[in-house]
This record gives structure tokens, sequence and C-alpha cells, in this order.
């Protein structure tokens, strides 16, 4: 049995989507079609770029497992590592908010950048290695986890469940790379569309970038957690709530 708040917060992730989904979904669409089709190009391409670089590990160092940390140490450590990432994303996002159409487009891939170096950070932080492939699809999956609509997240946290005992893929390109930035660009959209407005751009893309960086960061934190929790559930039989200690 995984603790209270982990329960909670599967389940609050696994909820069905309400009408507002729809309305919301409607209003993107609208949106969309008023911004110029060069810089819609320009963010898939970034997306695409900075996906492929993940995928290949080209482009991304991962620091050494953390190993003999209490759980406490470890979710200090990865609150510390969210917050200067937080206002790295938000400072950048104020720039780029402020510099009309194109410098907004060049947020999406920096901000993926940011939050991709967040994820190898925390996978260290909990004890994981990030060079080894199956941790780059635990963190390609947490990834997805944030950033999708409810259908999709239901299908990636079955993936992400009982993790350990689970056969993985030996090939990255058996990972569906083209639906994880689909999802992540159809999810942020909304929010960030309002980067491209004249004035308020630059306050509003600070604002943007710091929550989306802080939802990945708890995200992955519970995440790393309820592997950790299985893992150990399954190996002793018993209902461990502090496996890291």
């Amino acid at each position: 049995m995984l603790s209270p708040d982990l329960l909670t917060w599967r389940a609050e992730l696994l909820r069905p989507p309400g009408p507002l989904n729809g309305i919301a979904r409607a209003t993107q669409q609208r949106i969309n079609r008023l911004i110029p089709e060069k810089v819609h190009a320009a963010i898939t391409a970034g997306i695409e770029g900075m996906t492929r670089a993940l995928l290949v590990g080209s482009d991304f160092t991962t620091g050494s497992p953390m190993i003999g940390l209490t759980l406490d140490e470890r979710r200090a450590r990865a609150a510390k590592a969210i917050d200067g990432w937080k206002k790295a994303a938000a400072a950048e996002g104020g720039v780029t908010g402020a510099g009309g159409f194109l410098l907004a487009a060049a947020d999406f891939p920096l901000l993926m950048s940011f939050k991709i170096k967040l994820l190898f950070e925390i996978a260290a932080i909990f004890g994981h290695d990030g060079t080894q492939l199956p941790e780059r699809l635990f963190i390609l999956h947490v990834f997805e986890l944030a950033f999708s609509d409810a259908q999709h997240r239901a299908g990636v946290m079955a993936a992400l469940e009982d993790w350990e005992a689970r056969e993985h893929p030996q090939h990255l390109d058996d990972f569906d790379w083209r639906a994880f930035q689909q999802q992540y660009r159809d999810h942020i959209d909304l929010a960030k569309l309002a980067q491209f407005i004249p004035v308020v751009g630059a306050p509003l893309g600070a604002i943007v970038n710091w929550r989306l960086v802080e939802r990945l960061g708890h995200t992955a934190v519970m995440a790393y957690r309820m592997r950790a929790e299985e893992g150990a559930n399954a190996s002793t039989g018993t209902g461990i709530v502090n496996p890291l200690s």
C-alpha cells in the first residue's frame, strides 16, 4: 500500500476530465489559429529537436546517483533543485515574453531543456543513474505525466506502476516521442500563448514558467517516491512508507 499522500496524488492525476476541459481545448484551438504559422513551426521543431537530443542522450550530462540519503534528505535536495530551476525558468520566461513572437517561441525549447535537466537532477537525488536506458525512459514518462491530458496520463501512470518489476524496451526508438512532444505542446499551449501578448507577455511568461517547473518537480518527486515504495513493498511484502531511509 502506498502512503496516503501518494494515493491522493495518484487519484487526482487519474480523475476523469470535466466539461471545462473541452471548453479550454476549444479556446486553445481558436487562439492557435491567430498565431503565425512560422511561430508554430519554430515551436514544434524546437520541441522535436530537444526531444531527439534527450532520446539519444547527446546533450545532457547526469550527476552521480546519491546513495545512503534518507527520504527527508532527498526531498530537501529535490526541493532546492526545483527552486533553483523555477527561478531560472521564470527569469528566462520574463525576458522572452518581452521580446515578441520570435523570442516567445524560442522560450518553448529553452524551458523544455530546463525541465529535462531538472528531471535528471531529481533522478540522481533519488539514487538513479540517468545514463541508463530504463532511467531515461522513466524520466520521459515522468515528463509525460506532468504535461499530458487526462486520457494520456492514465496510460503513462500504468506504465510507471511497478516499474522495477517490468520489462523495459531495449531501444529508445521504441519510445513514442512524437506523442510525447504533441502532448507537451497541447498541454502547455493555452498557458504559454499569453506570453505572446504585448506588454503583459513578460510577467505572464515568468509566472507561467515558474508554475510549469513547479508542477514538473512535484510530479517527479511523487513518481520517484511511488517507485521506491512499490519496490520496497514488493521485496518485503510490507507496507513500508519510507523505503529510502
